[in-house]
């Protein structure tokens, strides 16, 4: 038994479709997208590794795009001043990032992140920092953050050293040292001189992962548009109809 198709468009479900479904679409949309960055960052990342390190003094003033990753070698000593990075989790254990200030042969500064040494998860000591070997040449890669950091208030570099931070805002530190300092920290290689903890991630996110919520988000979207197909015509009516009738014949 089968008859005509009927709609029952009742507002609240329909408003609440409209409003949802386009949003659970652009969502998916979006971490696809995000997939395609990600992919294009480790794409880029594996490209410029596999080039020479660069002398840090003669690639001054290049673009962010042109120094994100670009592996380089400095030349000079570790000063006692360093930065203590807040918040850094590592194995699952709390700690700090420690970049410390490199003074280059030509005098300029950099500032080089050393790597992850575990902290007082309480704050109410400092971490116990192995001190650096004197004059060094060493090598690592130009770490160019995404995008502005997130912090809930404007942050006041401390007086004295160690100064605990909880984002890298080269503008401030460069002020704060008269501006004489290379404008993005360079990360440091595993294995080389005042290395500590070193487990530095391109990408936090895989683009396997991004691909597989943009997948959640879709599946979501059709699982939304299918019940309210269900619930607005009376199509599951008409199968079942055309089911029974198929049945009798046999």
């Amino acid at each position: 038994m089968s008859g005509p198709l009927e709609f029952d468009f009742e507002w609240r479900i329909t408003l609440f479709t409209l409003l949802l479904l386009p949003l659970l679409i652009s969502l998916g949309f979006w971490q696809m997208d995000r997939a395609q960055e990600k992919a294009a960052l480790a794409q880029a990342f594996t490209a410029k590794q596999a080039s020479p390190p660069a002398p840090l003094t003669a690639i001054d003033g290049q673009s962010a795009q042109a120094l994100a990753y670009l592996p380089v070698s400095l030349e000079g000593k570790y000063r006692n001043e360093y930065f203590l990075l807040d918040n850094r989790m590592q194995a699952g254990k709390y700690g700090n990032e420690v970049l410390a200030l490199f003074e280059l042969e030509n005098g300029e500064l950099a500032l080089v992140n050393r790597g992850w040494v575990a902290a007082d998860p309480s704050r109410q000591r400092l971490p116990e920092v192995p001190p650096a070997p004197a004059a060094v040449r060493l090598t690592g890669h130009v770490y160019v953050a995404p995008g502005t950091p997130y912090l809930l208030a404007d942050e006041a570099l401390a007086e004295g050293w160690p100064k605990r931070i909880q984002a890298v805002e080269m503008n401030k530190i460069s002020a704060a040292l008269d501006g004489n300092v290379f404008p993005y920290p360079v990360r440091i290689d595993a294995g080389q001189p005042g290395a500590l903890s070193v487990d530095w991630q391109v990408i936090n996110v895989s683009p396997e992962k991004h691909t597989g919520y943009a997948v959640q988000w879709f599946t979501m979207a059709a699982v939304l548009a299918l019940i309210y197909l269900l619930r607005s015509t009376n199509i599951w009516q008409l199968l079942r109809g055309r089911r029974r009738a198929g049945d009798d014949h046999e």
